[in-house]
């Protein structure tokens, strides 16, 4: 059976795409910190806010900048495809830029006007979501920093691919050969 990273690699570092993101949830990636924290890890921020106490901290979100042929992007796609550990984010921003674009949707007003986690970087959550968006939603959420947001399908067999063509969402899907049932 092919290797399904390459695949993968493929879709996330297509040659129109300037820069490759990871949104990764700390609470579902294991040992998330350690790795980030390694002397060889790629470039990346925390999406909360100021000095974190060590619980927040292994739970909070991370933008991480990917390159396609570094170790923590060879780990992150083979170990975390298909265990909901994050989705994916490419276009021309920078990750300063993009780190400003994603903490602002991380609360949200709750139906009685509270503030709520809102956890999109879940691609459960940002996969039937995104569908549900209305052209200035799309509009904000991909602002002008990002040309697509992508993420596994519901089977971990396909690659999910989201972009705003003129306030519509335009979806495909990827199908990963080496992940098809025979």
């Amino acid at each position: 059976m092919a290797d399904f990273t390459d695949e993968l690699k493929a879709e996330l570092f297509a040659p129109d795409d300037a820069n490759v993101f990871a949104v990764l949830d700390g609470a579902s990636v294991p040992d998330l910190l350690d790795r980030l924290y390694a002397p060889d890890a790629p470039e990346w921020e925390c999406l909360y806010r100021g000095e974190l106490a060590p619980d927040m901290a292994e739970v909070a979100p991370y933008l991480v900048a990917l390159e396609p042929d570094h170790d923590f992007t060879d780990w992150l796609l083979a170990k975390g495809w298909g265990a909901h550990w994050g989705i994916f984010a490419t276009g021309p921003g920078e990750l300063f830029d993009l780190r400003q674009h994603f903490r602002r949707f991380l609360r949200v007003a709750g139906p009685e006007g509270e503030s709520l986690y809102f956890r999109y970087y879940d691609p459960r959550v940002l996969r039937v979501y995104l569908p549900t968006c209305n052209a200035e939603e799309l509009a904000e959420l991909f602002g002008e920093v990002l040309g697509s947001y992508m993420m596994e399908d519901e089977a971990a067999a396909g690659v999910l691919r989201f972009q705003n063509e003129s306030g519509q969402l335009k979806q495909t899907e990827h199908p990963l050969k080496a992940l098809q049932k025979q």
